[in-house]
């Protein structure tokens, strides 16, 4: 049989129709998009037509994308970009670490930052972030979906509080483009952050939305690249991927959420009929379509992922940089998980390529992976005894 693939939170394959797109840039048209001669000016429209398409799937202006290297220098471009030495900065207790991981660099060269809780559901009350900003505070960052738990935050509310006290509010949509309607007016931030290998592009491209008016310093040095926000020759074959990954992402908003969602919540029903003391975490509700996170109580999430991966079905525990971590998933403890809760947690999340026949064999297989690793765990019979 066909291996099954459940890890699209991690990475997804590249879409046919993107690697297409990017393969006359690789070798015919290798101008750089920098030379004002003819190779150079086919490479300009080139990345200028991928910015348009990137600007539409968030609803934004073509003027306002800063194309870059993905997700993680994104938001390390809006931290780092938008705060200034002395100034406070407002985030969550379950940002990706390339937020959490930034704010503590700028913490150690002693900037204030304030890390707000989140309740059991994920979800980080606003009025709570309101209460964490102070008369210094230069910026909120807080994610719109969760890589963990799929959990949608809100950020709007959260936008308005911000701008009610003038101050710039980001937000890293990573796991939020191309699985929900993103529109950047509406949510009402200055700074946005994607990635082009969550949307079927390849690895190594990502953008950043720049509200007009709102200035972000350079973190990288050279030549006056992406209007002297990013220095470096652009990576255009990525760039022209990414723009037309976004552009059939966005086409698709009207129909492939909801036939996404449709086999989630069939695997999570069938998960929970099949196998005993299992829990969803998470808001049930306020989630991207995609994903889902389960404890299974008893076991150790990583047995897990590596039992099922021998049976051809990939999965995770959470986040891929965070593999082979010691420590407990932040996000889930964060939420109030006890560890070894926390450490019993399966990440299930889909795409494209899932189908029907992928959630009836994962729930022809998993209840008996887990009864497996279940019997020879002392924790579970210790508990079920």
């Amino acid at each position: 049989m066909s291996p099954i693939y459940l890890d699209y939170n991690a990475t997804t394959p590249v879409r046919p129709e993107a690697a297409a797109a990017m393969m006359p840039f690789l070798c015919e048209e290798f101008g750089n998009a920098s030379s004002i001669h003819r190779w150079g000016q086919r490479a300009r429209a080139a990345v200028e037509d991928a910015r348009a398409k990137v600007a539409e799937l968030v609803g934004g202006r073509p003027s306002e994308i800063v194309f870059t290297s993905g997700g993680t220098e994104s938001d390390n471009l809006a931290i780092f970009g938008a705060v200034s030495d002395g100034a406070q900065v407002v985030t969550t207790a379950i940002e990706h670490h390339a937020v959490l991981n930034a704010v503590e660099a700028l913490e150690r060269q002693g900037t204030a930052v304030t890390f707000v809780r989140v309740g059991r559901s994920g979800v980080v009350d606003p009025c709570d972030v309101a209460t964490a900003m102070r008369d210094d505070t230069a910026l909120v960052s807080v994610m719109l979906a969760n890589n963990e738990t799929g959990t949608i935050e809100p950020v709007c509310e959260i936008a308005r509080l911000a701008h009610g006290r003038g101050v710039l509010m980001h937000t890293d949509a990573v796991q939020a483009a191309g699985k929900i309607p993103i529109d950047v007016r509406a949510l009402g931030v200055d700074l946005l952050s994607i990635s082009g290998h969550k949307i079927y592009a390849p690895k190594g491209v990502g953008a950043l939305w720049v509200r007009k008016g709102v200035r972000v310093r350079p973190q990288i040095f050279g030549g006056r690249h992406e209007r002297e926000r990013r220095a470096g020759t652009e990576n255009v074959p990525g760039i022209v991927a990414m723009g037309e990954a976004a552009d059939l992402a966005r086409r698709e908003l009207a129909t492939e959420p909801a036939r996404i969602a449709a086999l989630r919540d069939c695997l999570e029903r069938g998960v929970i009929e099949r196998v005993p003391h299992v829990t969803v975490n998470g808001d049930p509700a306020r989630r991207v379509p995609n994903t889902t996170n389960l404890t299974f109580e008893g076991i150790e999430g990583e047995a897990l992922v590596i039992a099922l991966d021998l049976q051809g079905i990939s999965c995770s525990t959470g986040a891929a940089c965070s593999s082979g971590a010691i420590e407990p998933s932040h996000v889930l403890t964060a939420m109030g998980l006890k560890p070894e809760d926390a450490r019993a947690t399966l990440r299930v999340s889909l795409g494209k390529q899932t189908t029907e026949a992928d959630i009836a064999r994962v729930l022809e297989i998993l209840p008996g992976v887990v009864a497996r690793l279940r019997a020879i765990s002392p924790v579970y019979q210790k508990a079920a005894s």
